[in-house]
């Protein structure tokens, strides 16, 4: 025991500079979710340049919103788990802590089956309903069934890595993504390119990235299981005492369930999106598709940033230092801002040499190269919703949060494609729904924050 106490002596995140323990924690973090989008942008280039255009759309349309569909789901839920795990680690409550990681690995492992069988029974059936082009219908079905074959690994993963970074730890995940990074490039190169998937076909060659995709997370959920395993502290796994402490998952469902909601609707009305821009025609559909591998340059920062609100939060919450929550809230906008202006400025000038990575046809190009600049320069108008959302998460808020982005995004997004697309049927218009969602939402978030911080005296 007194170990820990040691090592919870030089805990970075409840004591010395917020600011410095912020980006210490945040760039590792970053770094993580950089190689973990950059085996998905390998997957993606290697089907656009070695299958084509119809390949990159089945990889990176509507089955890539599937997934998300699925998955956001459960990494919602779970982030009741990270929340609890980081106020208990931070208030020294070692048996609550050990309590959480285990109920929250078998959460993990319940919610990968059920989402396997589930997504092996409709993946036929959402394809053909998100209005995907014709081309690439085959493909864009074999490549879901594959991925979804994967499932209780990629959460077994997501979990473990996120029971890590709750207590402080954002290195460990990294090199776990640093590893199977190479390993998925080399097998999307063996695979489509050595064995010659690519050139038999679209099918084949999608079929081919899935299967690597799904080694490289059986491979980081070994890995990390491992590393929990082997831990000498109070989130130390006991591969034997998985399961459901009920009083637990009670506590993880009321701080994840409404966050699972609020992903799922966010989805949802990004799955309505895609289904707008399908109408335009596969060329369309690759362009939107390249765009979100260059989007999530933006995307992986903040959502960073996010969590690292939220571990910088929860812990100094539990460790009942309050003052600390409010700066964590202020120095998370500091370097949102920070990286976000410079990196819509490049996105803007530069972005149509981030597409020629993916594609190479010229009306793709083209289309891509409008999709930028109309989204980037609103990117900072998002910064609120997820900072916000972070620190009350850590704290405990769940509702409110989900009931801000249901509305501020979901329905109005849903509204807007509903309504306003049917009679300006244009990719524009499609397009001018994140803006208004985002400034609507970070309004919205910005209002309950204050109200939150004055009602709740811990806050000041």
């Amino acid at each position: 025991m007194s170990s820990i106490r040691s090592d919870r002596s030089e805990n970075k995140i409840t004591e010395g500079s917020i600011l410095k323990g912020m980006l210490g924690y945040f760039w590792a973090l970053l770094l993580g979710t950089f190689f973990q989008q950059f085996y998905n942008t390998v997957d993606a280039v290697i089907v656009g340049k070695a299958v084509g255009s119809d390949g990159l759309a089945a990889v990176g349309g509507s089955a890539a919103m599937v997934v998300n569909l699925f998955v956001g789901f459960f990494m919602g839920l779970s982030s009741g788990a990270t929340v609890v795990i980081a106020q208990f680690y931070g208030a020294g409550r070692d048996e609550e802590v050990k309590k959480a990681v285990h109920t929250a690995i078998a959460l993990a492992v319940a919610g990968g089956i059920f989402i396997t069988v589930v997504g092996l029974l409709i993946s036929s059936w959402v394809i053909k309903v998100m209005n995907t082009p014709a081309e690439v219908v085959e493909a864009s079905t074999a490549y879901l069934r594959i991925f979804f074959l994967g499932m209780v690994a990629n959460l077994v993963y997501n979990i473990s890595a996120g029971i890590l970074r709750a207590v402080g730890d954002s290195k460990r995940p990294l090199i776990v993504l640093i590893i199977s990074c190479f390993v998925n490039i080399f097998l999307d190169v063996f695979f489509v390119i050595i064995l010659g998937l690519g050139k038999i076909g679209i099918k084949e060659g999608v079929i081919g990235v899935a299967i690597a995709t799904v080694i490289c997370q059986i491979i980081s959920a070994v890995i990390v299981v491992v590393m929990l395993s082997r831990s000498s502290d109070s989130y130390k796994l006991y591969v034997r005492q998985i399961g459901f402490d009920k009083d637990m998952l009670v506590r993880i469902v009321q701080i994840g369930f409404p966050a699972g909601i609020q992903t799922t609707m966010y989805t949802l009305s990004n799955m309505l999106i895609q289904a707008s821009i399908n109408e335009f025609g596969k060329d369309a559909t690759a362009a939107w598709a390249a765009y979100g591998k260059i989007d999530v340059l933006f995307w992986m920062t903040i959502s960073s940033l996010g969590t690292s609100v939220t571990t910088f939060a929860g812990q100094n919450f539990g460790a009942g230092k309050y003052d600390r929550v409010r700066s964590s809230t202020r120095y998370g906008f500091l370097i949102a801002f920070v990286i976000t202006v410079p990196l819509s400025i490049i996105l803007f000038l530069w972005g149509k040499g981030f597409l020629y990575i993916f594609v190479d046809d010229a009306n793709v190009i083209d289309i891509g190269i409008q999709m930028i600049k109309f989204l980037a320069p609103f990117y900072c108008t998002y910064i609120g919703v997820e900072i916000f959302s972070g620190v009350l998460r850590g704290v405990g808020s769940a509702l409110v949060p989900m009931l801000i982005t249901l509305s501020g995004i979901c329905l109005l997004r849903v509204g807007w494609i509903l309504i306003v697309f049917p009679m300006h049927k244009t990719i524009e218009t499609v397009e001018t729904s994140y803006p208004i969602t985002w400034i609507t939402t970070s309004t919205l978030f910005l209002i309950y924050y204050l109200i939150y911080v004055k009602r709740h005296h811990i806050l000041k």
